[in-house]
């Protein structure tokens, strides 16, 4: 090959490198373009979630800017049992636990071990002990059942924690921060059962954690003082603060890196029925939650006379307090101005907000008759008045209907107690009644 040839061909090689060098360059452009408008939209997505950590969680899992406010509050039971003793798992701790993600207030409820769920305390049976429901054939629905007909909640979902769980999670985040009350000593053999801990605030590892959480008397009898609450009432609420603590400092950042070790403990140790898509609705807005917006109490009740109650050690609930408490603790807390009358600009009364002045209706198009007393009941509970009830044709979502323009605030808290519902306005202005509910197979 000739010197002129082999000079055409390089040329023509160098005019292709630079050809190619020309479109990877447009390629790269392009790229780098699409990038930066995919960037761009992204960071507007997470300005419009609220911006921060929870904006760009919020934004990867597909929300909007209305997802959160459709979500209405979150109430599930969580329940923590000891598998010490052979072929036997007792639920040490009961507790109802809410989350609302548009007020950003939580709930803690203790239900105590001993709760009684018969109908006569006279002729009591350790069997009906609630915490003997789940030991007896580890069925958490049962126990779910009986906490929803004790506090009138509707509440569908369940966690069940194992003591494992409690002590490879603290042990994870390297320790938690806690003022212990008292000086704990107590021993049981039978359930290989050592709790030694001196009063203050100290770093508890796992082991320390669970001895903490379990204690109820020490070996001589004595317990927490009367004013904190002796024996199983000191304990729930040891319990409520340390959670509350666990909470608090599992959230740090520094944690995050931890996830996967943290997820670890939960699938070996947990198990629910909560379905991920539910849960994945919420946990965006939950890194934002701060513990000084959580309320905790316990179930009002006493513990009787053994011969009242048959020779058997039972705590009673108040039914009376106990609607009052759960109405204050799940119903009123985000409506605290629910009672007040708006005004127009000239100072004149508006229509009154408060809740038993609003003409309720509802209606069962659920298919299961018991579901219309059930919300009926749910809603007299937390404090309206149900004027008219029927049936309607099956529907699959349950729906709250505005007809008379009734503020958003107190639809909400409807939602809230019955657990579910999605919120429409009705252009009908002739209806009597203000809000209509209709109960839907998803109740």
């Amino acid at each position: 090959m000739g010197n002129k040839q082999m000079n055409n061909k390089n040329a023509k090689n160098s005019k292709k490198k630079k050809k190619k060098k020309k479109i990877g360059k447009k390629i790269l452009l392009l790229f780098l373009f699409i990038l930066l408008i995919a960037g761009g939209v992204f960071a507007y997505k997470v300005h419009l979630n609220g911006g921060g950590m929870s904006g760009m969680l919020a934004t990867m899992v597909g929300h909007d800017e209305n997802t959160k406010k459709n979500l209405g509050e979150f109430k599930v039971l969580l329940l923590g049992i000891s598998t010490d003793q052979e072929n036997v798992d007792l639920t040490d701790t009961i507790m109802v636990a809410s989350y609302n993600p548009n007020t950003q207030k939580a709930t803690l409820l203790s239900i105590p071990r001993d709760t009684y769920t018969g109908k006569n305390p006279a002729k009591a049976t350790a069997y009906e002990k609630i915490n003997s429901l789940y030991s007896r054939k580890h069925r958490p629905e049962e126990t779910l059942e009986a906490v929803n007909e004790i506090t009138g909640l509707n509440i569908q979902y369940y966690v069940v924690i194992k003591t494992e769980a409690l002590i490879k999670l603290v042990d994870v985040i390297d320790g938690i921060t806690f003022n212990v009350p008292i000086d704990m000593d107590y021993d049981d053999p039978t359930q290989d059962l050592h709790i030694h801990l001196k009063a203050g605030e100290q770093e508890l590892d796992g082991d320390k954690a669970e001895q903490l959480v379990r204690f109820r008397h020490n070996n001589d009898g004595t317990s927490y003082p009367e004013e904190y609450g002796d024996n199983d009432l000191g304990r729930m609420r040891t319990q409520r603060e340390f959670i509350m603590q666990v909470v608090r400092q599992t959230a740090q950042p520094g944690n995050i890196f931890k996830l996967g070790s943290i997820l670890d403990v939960a699938k070996e140790n947990v198990f629910t029925n909560i379905d991920f898509n539910v849960a994945k609705d919420y946990i965006p807005y939950v890194v934002e939650f701060n513990t000084e917006n959580l309320l905790t109490d316990m179930l009002p009740g006493t513990t009787p006379d053994w011969e009242k109650t048959n020779g058997v050690s039972v705590f009673v609930y108040d039914k009376y307090e106990t609607k009052k408490l759960i109405q204050e603790l799940f119903h009123n807390r985000d409506i605290e101005d629910i009672d007040d009358t708006e005004t127009t600009t000239d100072g004149k009364a508006t229509n009154s907000v408060n809740k038993s002045d609003i003409v309720l209706e509802v209606l069962n198009g659920s298919g299961e008759s018991d579901n219309l007393q059930k919300v009926v009941n749910q809603l007299k509970g937390a404090g309206y008045k149900v004027t008219r009830t029927g049936n309607t044709n099956t529907t699959s979502k349950t729906t709250i209907i505005n007809k008379k323009d009734v503020r958003e605030t107190i639809l909400k808290n409807m939602k809230d107690v019955i657990g579910m519902g999605t919120i429409e306005t009705s252009e009908t202005t002739s209806s009597k009644v203000d809000v209509t509910i209709i109960i839907g197979k998803d109740y």
